[in-house]
């Protein structure tokens, strides 16, 4: 009798803890998603600007990586966006810039874009919360996509510019 009291109590223990990993399952799910739901749109480009970017290959695959995290129903997709735009982000480092854009402005905004994205990446491997890094990715993209749209639209001539690095 003791026997089957032992087994019975066994089968109810390793019962109910599976239970319990169904549901924080279902509570990590849904946190993504909650996160996903709260991150700031991607601002847009002026057309003079997008004009000189349709040519550059390599942010418009960044680009493209970067409207992927938008969709990502699960963490897991988003940790293979993330590594996708890090790819992308050193070729467009290593690639030659649009003569327009081949100033230290654009520069340094894409550096801290991805200071932010290696962020991003060093919270999803540590299994933190990545909302924080997130956002901040997102708004050094918006800046650096404004800094596009700042320096197109630019009436200041350019030898003020030239006198500035002095």
């Amino acid at each position: 009798m003791s026997k089957i009291i032992f087994f019975l109590s066994l089968i109810v223990l390793v019962a109910s803890c599976k239970e319990e990993a169904k549901e924080t399952t279902v509570v990590h799910e849904s946190l993504w998603q909650s996160t996903k739901d709260s991150l700031p749109v991607k601002i847009g480009l002026d057309t003079k600007a997008h004009a000189i970017l349709k040519d550059w290959l390599e942010y418009n695959a960044l680009d493209k990586s970067f409207d992927k995290m938008y969709s990502s129903d699960y963490i897991e997709d988003f940790e293979l966006v993330i590594d996708e735009i890090i790819e992308n982000q050193k070729k467009l480092e290593e690639s030659e810039y649009p003569e327009k854009f081949n100033i230290q402005q654009i520069k340094g905004r894409q550096k801290l874009f991805k200071t932010f994205v290696l962020k991003t990446k060093g919270d999803l491997e540590y299994r933190q919360n990545p909302t924080e890094s997130m956002i901040q990715m997102i708004k050094a993209y918006n800046d650096l996509r404004n800094q596009f749209n700042v320096v197109v639209n630019n009436t200041l001539p350019e030898e003020l510019l030239k006198n500035e690095e002095n």
